[in-house]
């Protein structure tokens, strides 16, 4: 029996977990979504994955989401050549002509690096453990770099430029053939690395058919993001805060402000937030978390994330479904704090939907002065559930929706349990319908009060217009 958290979990699908029965194993245990990272491993690897957590779904009456992460414009390092160890005061040739590093030559994949940095900008290699100060440049094919720390090079380790504007594409060629695929393979939602501006996410909404109901997550890892925070977080369908690059480019001293923050303005948009990297990261090799990571995601669930995203944890680690039982178990300590609720939101009367969001914020308002065990929402485009999920209620948000492809979208939004449901006839009629529904799956009980909100109506589907407290018999 799957337990509930209102907190959900997203899991990096990898060698650790790329078989059916693991798949199965981390769903059991508390799995909401699968991440699928394009960074790494082939189409075909990928498509047995979906395969398997449709079928899970299929078989299992789930609806587990799957989020496709694009690559974006990532720049590496290349191969190394045997050990590579960079020392302190050291000066090295940076090309941009392919070949294999050295300790004292060092290729990086971006072709216009020697005209885009400047004298004096760092270079950080490998989430900054080696960092690098450029002393002069050709312009053309390479530059020289001073070693200010250093350490050993590794293969295609990442690199982070943050005093430097590039120029580079906020989609690759690689990026379209992944997106197209995941499309093909019906990912619920997709991850858009390195997002500047909220052009990069109209960008990749032209590649995306109307028909198709996905949804965009702008990952926040540039410090360019935080200049047009709110643009992209109105452009954007989600926000992931990726606290791995992003701690690399701003001073990490900043990092808790502009998670705060960045959580924050989310909420206050209904729009979902997921936070990203080194949750319980000792995890990867050990059987239990450090006492800080513990603290970490009580602060964050504080905060008010969406969800918590596991990267090598759950993708290479070691114990893959301890991993999320371990986060399972904190999430429901946590939620039986009272810190957790009520973000006590006002509906924006500059709202285009304002009237939709009052009464959203009503039933929520209503449910907490009456002790309603669930609000229950009808919706087809998934905006009740996400102005019900803002509010973070105490009670249950259920929501009810013709649209098939929604259901496993909503797996990722805090909170929210989703149900196909196709007979709107009546407003009272589904009322009823629905909540038999769940007095079927042992939901609610004889004597819960449940506030119900929709559309009358009804067979309309229309904004939110109605609000209706209902006792159960």
């Amino acid at each position: 029996m799957r337990s509930f958290n209102r907190t959900k979990i997203i899991a990096t699908v990898g060698p650790a977990s790329n078989t059916y029965g693991m798949l199965f194993k981390l769903v059991k245990a508390g799995v909401d979504v699968f991440r699928l990272n394009f960074s790494h491993g082939t189409h075909d690897n990928h498509r047995k994955v979906m395969k398997y957590i449709h079928k899970i779904n299929s078989e299992q009456g789930l609806n587990i989401g799957i989020l496709a992460d694009l690559q974006g414009p990532k720049i590496r390092i290349g191969e190394v050549k045997g050990t590579v160890i960079l020392k302190k005061n050291e000066t090295v040739t940076i090309t941009n002509e392919q070949s294999l590093s050295t300790p004292e030559r060092i290729f990086i994949n971006y072709e216009k690096l020697p005209r885009e940095v400047q004298k004096g900008e760092k270079i950080l290699i490998d989430d900054g453990k080696i960092e690098l100060e450029v002393i002069g440049t050709n312009r053309r094919n390479e530059l020289k770099a001073k070693v200010l720390n250093g350490g050993m090079l590794s293969s295609r380790k990442g690199v982070n430029l943050p005093d430097s504007k590039l120029s580079v594409p906020s989609l690759t060629e690689k990026d379209l053939t992944d997106l197209e695929f995941a499309l093909d393979n019906k990912a619920n939602w997709i991850a858009v690395s390195f997002v500047r501006s909220p052009d990069d996410i109209t960008q990749v909404r032209k590649y995306i058919p109307d028909k198709n109901t996905v949804k965009i997550i702008a990952k926040v890892e540039k410090p360019e993001a935080m200049s047009h925070i709110d643009a992209i977080i109105r452009e954007a369908d989600a926000i992931m805060i990726a606290r791995g690059d992003l701690g690399v480019e701003v001073p990490l001293e900043k990092m808790p402000f502009i998670q705060k923050s960045i959580v924050r303005r989310c909420i206050t948009a209904s729009k979902p937030v997921v936070i990203a990297t080194q949750i319980l990261d000792s995890m990867i090799t050990q059987a239990r978390p450090t006492r800080a990571e513990i603290n970490d995601v009580a602060n964050d669930m504080i905060d008010g994330a969406d969800a918590l995203l596991l990267s090598n944890e759950t993708s290479v680690g070691a114990h893959p479904v301890k991993v999320v039982e371990m986060l399972g178990r904190i999430m429901r300590y946590v939620e039986s704090k009272e810190v957790v609720y009520n973000k006590n939101l006002v509906p924006q009367k500059s709202s285009q939907s304002f009237l939709s969001d009052a009464v959203c914020y009503n039933a929520c308002k209503i449910a907490e002065e009456v002790g309603a065990k669930a609000i229950v929402g009808m919706t087809r485009s998934g905006y009740t559930a996400f102005m019900l999920s803002s509010y973070r209620p105490h009670a249950k948000i259920y929501i009810f929706t013709d649209n098939k492809d929604l259901l496993n979208i909503l797996s990722l939004s805090w909170g929210v349990t989703a149900f196909f449901y196709d007979k709107f006839v009546s407003t009272d009629e589904t009322i009823s319908d629905v909540i038999q529904i769940l007095k079927e799956k042992e939901l609610v009980k004889p004597g819960d009060v449940v506030v119900n909100t929709g559309s009358m109506p009804i067979h309309r589907q229309g904004r939110t217009n109605m609000l209706k407290v209902t006792t159960v018999e």
